[in-house]
């Protein structure tokens, strides 16, 4: 096997993995609270919590606060109801 074709074949193998080891639109949660951190020089945002408690958890003590995520659309509350 020549050396173009090994490299042709791992090129294709780590685009396949790549593809199958990415989430699906069905695995992504959604993640509406972000804890802001801010310092002396610097700060952080985390947008990676699925409840404001669970947020305020890591927030306390770490001289953060929670907010709603703005870059996540909120979830439709009109579920029940109908177009006449």
């Amino acid at each position: 096997m020549s050396l173009a074709t090994k490299r042709l074949l791992l090129a294709f193998s780590l685009l396949g993995g790549a593809l199958f080891a990415s989430p699906s639109s069905a695995e992504m949660t959604y993640r509406p609270w972000c804890a802001q951190y801010y310092g002396n020089d610097s700060g952080g945002t985390n947008c990676g919590f699925v409840s404001y408690e669970q947020c305020m958890m890591t927030a306390r003590g770490a001289g953060a606060w929670c907010v709603r995520n703005p870059n996540v659309a909120p979830e439709r509350s009109d579920r029940g109801r109908r177009n006449r």
